[in-house]
């Protein structure tokens, strides 16, 4: 799903991916996430990398930027019941300003504008999870590791 920019300073550019983006992209996720799989797991880099890769392949990943500078990632898709928001992921120094918040909030309005929920997970462990239950997201499920949730469609979204 394309993601539009969002004025006056984000840009969402879709990754195809170039060897940089590609290690950009990994960055942000061990920037982001690897502290929490460590916490469980250790961190095994050649697995994380062919797993990064495995993702890439199979979602559509935008790189986030501000004013021309790459800050994370996103995977947005598009699916027929709902749309899938996940490979979120802010480098260090954008985390905790808000901007998560405010990207977040710009893809349920894209959800909003297609009439239907938005599904996430996140590693059971993570703090990100306070982010989503303030935007309304409610646990449909749980595995071993990780929270399923969704934010239901808006009855109010046109």
């Amino acid at each position: 799903m394309k993601v539009p920019d969002l004025p006056p300073d984000l840009k969402f550019r879709m990754l195809t991916p170039t060897d940089d983006e590609l290690e950009f992209s990994f960055q942000a996720k061990k920037q982001a996430l690897g502290p929490h799989i460590i916490q469980r797991w250790g961190w095994n880099e050649k697995f994380q990398r062919q797993v990064h890769e495995q993702r890439l392949r199979e979602k559509p990943f935008c790189q986030i930027e501000q004013n021309g500078r790459p800050i994370g990632t996103l995977s947005l898709q598009l699916l027929p019941e709902f749309v899938r928001f996940g490979e979120f992921y802010l480098i260090d120094s954008f985390r905790g300003l808000g901007i998560g918040s405010k990207i977040l909030a710009h893809c349920l309005e894209l959800a909003d504008n297609e009439d239907i929920p938005v599904r996430l997970e996140y590693l059971l462990w993570n703090p990100v999870g306070s982010l989503y239950r303030r935007n309304d997201f409610v646990e449909i499920g749980r595995t071993s590791t990780h929270f399923l949730m969704e934010r239901s469609k808006r009855l109010d979204s046109r």
